[in-house]
């Protein structure tokens, strides 16, 4: 069947029908009672439509994934050229496309960054990351933030919070985690010399967006240095420009050893992420390059896309639209903010990576579906759903911008009623 005969011959009903009888049965319920009945159609830009019709702004863009919007033609122009001459290549050899991929992500990353390492998912580059610092440190032990998001593969989930990995009996005893922001905790972790990394979302995103206290991140890195382990940064969701600079993590004047990309690192046209490694977390490649390998990490694909995402967001149209993005919509959501002093009371952001705070445990859920109502996607934070994950495209023009505002004051001031409820 065609997708374009899937698409129009088959109803709502029929697609949350199947889907609970075939697919994911517990999230299809679990949206379907939070009166959230969407099922995405036609997208475009930072714009997708309900099966229905129903047309909504973007702001959650799947995680930064649709970064540069929903189906960006430079980067689908990208691939379909690359169909004319590759496929996903092979694995065992390099290729153009990879080599040209990794020398120019190593140009954009920090100083001492070597190697690129590619993959096809953020949990499976996250896994690898922590190989890395394993076989680099000669230890075991992962330290990780309460209540922190990596992804779902066996070492990502053994790294996140309780919720994703207790019911599958992930749970390993050489992962502690220790409260964000106490450095105090982080050193006890770490004093006893016996730990690979420590690895952290320079944000973490699932978690609601609690932004580091001034000096946290680089005395992190220091007692990493300290104690002999490496500093992992997880930039799946807070990487690529969206802080303003590559990677969230130079924000905070930190240089880690080891970076993880993903999400937008392809524009959301083709499954691809990467490790940045620098010189002694890739010495395990001098000892046996083929230790890991990835059918479909590095497809050539894949980074024909990526080449093109590295070029729309170095650009200095994108970094100044980036800063007008952040600064415009900060001042407009301050506006909101003060006419619903009761129920919206803080935001949380760098750049263009916002956490809106609401009143009420589960103030953002109930923001979520108004919002959704009044023409917006935006999700609340899993671990912490009293924060509403808002994250704007860097590519968002001034009309989006003003549209996107106005609809967000009608949403809150909507919401309020529900919101006093919980309090």
């Amino acid at each position: 069947m065609l997708v374009k005969e899937i698409f129009e011959n088959t109803t709502k009903e029929e697609v949350f029908k199947k889907s609970i009888e075939y697919w994911n049965s517990g999230k299809t319920q679990e949206w379907l009672d939070l009166k959230i009945d969407l099922l995405i159609g036609k997208r475009e830009g930072y714009y997708f439509w309900d099966m229905d019709g129903k047309k909504l702004m973007d702001v959650h863009i799947n995680g930064g994934t649709y970064s540069l919007g929903h189906r960006n033609p430079e980067v689908i122009e990208a691939l379909i050229e690359a169909t004319k001459y590759v496929d996903i290549g092979n694995h065992h050899f390099p290729s153009p496309l990879k080599a040209t991929l990794a020398e120019i992500v190593i140009k954009a990353s920090p100083e001492g960054m070597k190697h690129v390492i590619y993959g096809s998912s953020g949990g499976e580059v996250i896994d690898l990351a922590l190989k890395c610092a394993r076989s680099a440190t000669g230890r075991k032990k992962v330290i990780s933030i309460e209540n922190c998001y990596h992804g779902h593969t066996g070492l990502a989930v053994a790294a996140g919070a309780e919720r994703y990995c207790k019911l599958f009996h992930s749970e390993r005893p050489e992962f502690i985690k220790v409260p964000f922001n106490d450095i105090d905790a982080m050193e006890e972790a770490l004093k006893s010399e016996d730990a690979a990394c420590v690895i952290m979302e320079t944000i973490p995103a699932t978690y609601g967006f609690p932004l580091p206290k001034k000096g946290y991140l680089p005395a992190v890195k220091n007692l990493c240095e300290k104690y002999g382990s490496l500093y992992i940064a997880d930039e799946v969701q807070t990487g690529l420009m969206r802080s303003g600079k590559m990677w969230c993590i130079e924000t905070y004047d930190v240089n880690p050893d080891i970076i993880v990309t993903s999400k937008g690192f392809s524009g959301g046209i083709y499954p691809i992420s990467a490790v940045i490694l620098n010189e002694k977390s890739s010495y395990w490649m001098t000892q046996d390059g083929s230790a890991h390998m990835a059918t479909f990490g590095g497809s050539e694909l894949g980074c024909a896309c990526s080449l093109k995402v590295f070029e729309i967001i170095q650009r200095e149209e994108t970094k100044k639209n980036i800063e007008f993005v952040s600064t415009y919509l900060r001042a407009g959501l301050n506006d909101i903010m003060k006419d619903n002093k009761d129920t919206f009371i803080g935001i949380r952001q760098n750049g263009t990576i916002m956490g809106l705070e609401l009143a009420g445990k589960k103030g953002a859920i109930s923001v979520m579906q108004h919002l959704y109502n009044n023409g917006i996607w935006a999700i609340y934070s899993q671990l912490d759903p009293h924060v509403l994950q808002f994250k704007p495209g860097v590519l968002c023009t001034k009309e989006y911008c003003d549209e996107l505002l106005e609809k967000m004051a009608y949403g809150i001031k909507d919401a309020k009623e529900d919101i006093l409820k919980q309090l």
